[in-house]
């Protein structure tokens, strides 16, 4: 993952570098605000990927000379089925229309929303291994 972060880093570094020269010449504050998001996003990235690779260390793919077999075995758990991104899709299509027509229905979105969020998040939390 070293290469991944650096090569965010270098994304991180030229929106600093394109944000500073457009604070500079064009002072103008939505392009700032993006640039200066865009800036921290990828330098999130970079800080993800840097301290997956300290934590981790060199993965398979970061070396020439490795093999596709040193590769496998279980990847990561995956869930079979749930019902609750439909519930989130449905907890924000709310939260949207509430926006529109009243506090009162973004409230309700709102609460639909977290409560599918965290029951999403928490959904497969006692399993074993």
């Amino acid at each position: 993952m070293r290469s991944e972060a650096y090569l965010f880093a270098g994304v991180a570094a030229f929106f600093l570098v394109t944000d500073a020269a457009y604070i500079w010449f064009a002072r103008e504050p939505v392009g700032i605000a993006a640039l200066t998001v865009s800036f921290l996003m990828s330098a999130l990235i970079a800080f993800f990927c840097a301290v997956n690779y300290r934590r981790k260390g060199e993965r398979p793919e970061d070396r020439p000379d490795s093999e596709v077999r040193e590769r496998g075995g279980v990847i990561d758990f995956f869930p079979p089925h749930s019902g609750y991104p439909p519930v989130v899709a449905l907890g924000v299509t709310v939260l949207a229309i509430g926006v529109v027509f009243g506090l009162w229905l973004a409230v309700i979105g709102f609460g639909i929303m977290a409560g599918a969020v965290v029951g999403m998040v928490f959904q497969f939390s006692g399993r074993d291994g």
